[in-house]
C-alpha cells in the first residue's frame, strides 16, 4: 500500500506480533468453560487437534503468499485460481469474519472496562474503544505492530505468572511430581465425536494466520516475510494456547468447581491467585482485547480496501488510500463503525457467523491450492508433487469438511442469510451491468 514498502514495511516479527494479537490468546481463560464442557474435559487436546488441522491450512496460505506480494488472503487466492464467481462469495464471507471479529473485542473489552469502572457505562465504554481502535488504525501500520507489541508483552506476563501460580499451587499441596504429567491430555471422556465439536470451536482462535496474509503490501519483502509469518503465527498461537489450557485442565480437571463455567476467568483466576491476581489477570484481558481489537481493525479495513480495489465495492471509497497517512481511511471508518453495532448485538450469534466464515475460507485456500498446482500449473511428476499438490490439501479439506459437519445450527442459519445476500449483491451488479474487476492494480 505504501510505495516505499520495502524501506518502510514491517519487518517479519512485526507481521508475527499483529498476527498472534489478533489471536486474542488471553481467550483460552475465557473460553476454558465452555470448551470444557463440549469436550468433556479435554482442552489441551482439543487445541493440539486444531493446531494440526490449522497447520496444513496455514501451509496452503504460505504456499499462495510465495507466489505473489498481493494481499488478499482467501479472497486473492481463490479468485486467482477458481474464477471472479467463486472468489467473490469466499470474498463475502471472509468478510464477516473480518468486520464482526472487532466487534467480538470491542464488546469484549467493553464488558470488562464496565466491571471495573462502571461509573462510566457499557454504552459509553463501546464508543471510547471503537474512537480509541479507529483513530490507532488510521495512522501507519507501524504505531499498530508497537502498539500490539506491548500488549502481547504483558498478556504473556501475566500467562507465566498464572503458570507459576499453578505449579507452586499443585506443588505445595500434592508435590512437583503431581505437575510432571499427562493427565490433563488425557482427561476427560474418551468419547470421539464431542471432541471433534470442541476441535471445530477452538479451531476459530488461530484466525491470526488468515489476517496475517492480508498485509503483504505493507511488509517488507511480502513473499518472503508473509509465507514465514503464516506460519509462524499458527505455531506461537498454538503453542500458548495448548501450554495455558494444559494449566488450566491440569488445576480444574472438572467444571464442578465453577458457579458459571460459560464465564470462567473470574473465577479461574480468583481460585489460583486470589483477588488481587483476578483484578491483575482482568486488566490484562482488556488489553488483550484492545491488541486483537487493533489487530482485527486494521485486517478489516484492508480486506475491504483489496475488496473496492477489485471493484467489489466502490472503489472510490473503499479502494483509495490517504495521501498523507498511507491507510485506507475510509475503509477503516467504517469498520468503526460496525463496530458500534456492539452497544445491541448479542456474543452469541456473532461467534456464530463467524464460524461460517472461517471454515468457507480454509476450506477454499486449500481446494485452491490443489487447483492452483495440479490442475493449472500441471505440477503432478513425481512423489513430492503429488504428495504437496493433492495429497495434502484434499487432505486439509476433509479435515475441514469434518468440522462442517459438526457446526453449530445457528452458524449454518446466520451464515445462510449473510451467504444469500452475497447472491443478492451478485445479481444486484450483473443486472446493472457493474461486472468485478478482478486484479485491479493497486
Amino acid at each position: 500500500m505504501e510505495s516505499d514498502n520495502n524501506r518502510k514495511g514491517l519487518s517479519l516479527w512485526q507481521v508475527v506480533v499483529i498476527g498472534v494479537a489478533y489471536m486474542a490468546p488471553a481467550t483460552v481463560f475465557d473460553t476454558f468453560g465452555i470448551i470444557s464442557r463440549v469436550t468433556e474435559g479435554r482442552v489441551p487436546l482439543a487445541y493440539v487437534l486444531a493446531l494440526i488441522a490449522m497447520l496444513l491450512t496455514a501451509f496452503s496460505y504460505a504456499r499462495f503468499s510465495k507466489l505473489s506480494p498481493k494481499s488478499g488472503s482467501a479472497y486473492t487466492y481463490t479468485t486467482e485460481t477458481c474464477g471472479k464467481t467463486a472468489g467473490f462469495f469466499v470474498g463475502w464471507c471472509s468478510l464477516i469474519d473480518y468486520l464482526l471479529i472487532p466487534l467480538v473485542n470491542v464488546l469484549l473489552a467493553s464488558f470488562y472496562l464496565n466491571a471495573l469502572m462502571p461509573d462510566i457505562s457499557y454504552t459509553g465504554w463501546v464508543l471510547i474503544m471503537v474512537g480509541l481502535l479507529t483513530l490507532i488504525n488510521s495512522f501507519r501500520i507501524n504505531i499498530l505492530a508497537n502498539f500490539s507489541f506491548i500488549f502481547i508483552l504483558a498478556t504473556v506476563a501475566m500467562m507465566l505468572v498464572f503458570i507459576f501460580l499453578v505449579v507452586t499451587g499443585i506443588g505445595n499441596s500434592h508435590g512437583y511430581g503431581s505437575v510432571m504429567t499427562l493427565t490433563p491430555l488425557l482427561n476427560g471422556n474418551p468419547e470421539y465425536l464431542t471432541l471433534l465439536t470442541g476441535v471445530s470451536l477452538v479451531c476459530f482462535s488461530y484466525l491470526g494466520f488468515d489476517a496475517v496474509s492480508t498485509l503483504a503490501h505493507e511488509s517488507k519483502n511480502p513473499t518472503k516475510t508473509i509465507p514465514r509469518a503464516i506460519i509462524l503465527t499458527t505455531l506461537l498461537g498454538g503453542i500458548i494456547f495448548i501450554t495455558v489450557s494444559w494449566f488450566v485442565q491440569l488445576s480444574f480437571p472438572s467444571l464442578e468447581q465453577f458457579k458459571n463455567p460459560d464465564e470462567a476467568l473470574p473465577e479461574i483466576a480468583l481460585y489460583v491467585g486470589g483477588v488481587f491476581f483476578q483484578s491483575a489477570l482482568l486488566t490484562v484481558q482488556i488489553m488483550n482485547a484492545f491488541a486483537s481489537g487493533l489487530a482485527s481493525h486494521a485486517s478489516a479495513s484492508r480486506l475491504l480496501y483489496i475488496m473496492g480495489r477489485d471493484g467489489v465495492f466502490n472503489q472510490k471509497v473503499f479502494g483509495s488510500v490517504n495521501a498523507r497517512l498511507g491507510t485506507p481511511l475510509y475503509s477503516i471508518f467504517f469498520v468503526g463503525m460496525i463496530s458500534l453495532l456492539a452497544i445491541v448485538v448479542d456474543l452469541a450469534t456473532v461467534v456464530s457467523l463467524v464460524s461460517f466464515g472461517a471454515l468457507i475460507a480454509f476450506t477454499m485456500v486449500n481446494f485452491s491450492v490443489f487447483m492452483k498446482f495440479f490442475v493449472i500449473r500441471k505440477e503432478r511428476a513425481g512423489f513430492k508433487n503429488i504428495f504437496f499438490n493433492l495429497l495434502l490439501p484434499l487432505a486439509s479439506v476433509l479435515c475441514l469438511l469434518g468440522l462442517w459437519l459438526h457446526l453449530e445450527k445457528s452458524a449454518l442459519e446466520f451464515g445462510g442469510i449473510w451467504l444469500a445476500t452475497g447472491v443478492l449483491l451478485l445479481l444486484y451488479k450483473k443486472l446493472r451491468k457493474q461486472p468485478i474487476s478482478f486484479g485491479a492494480t493497486t
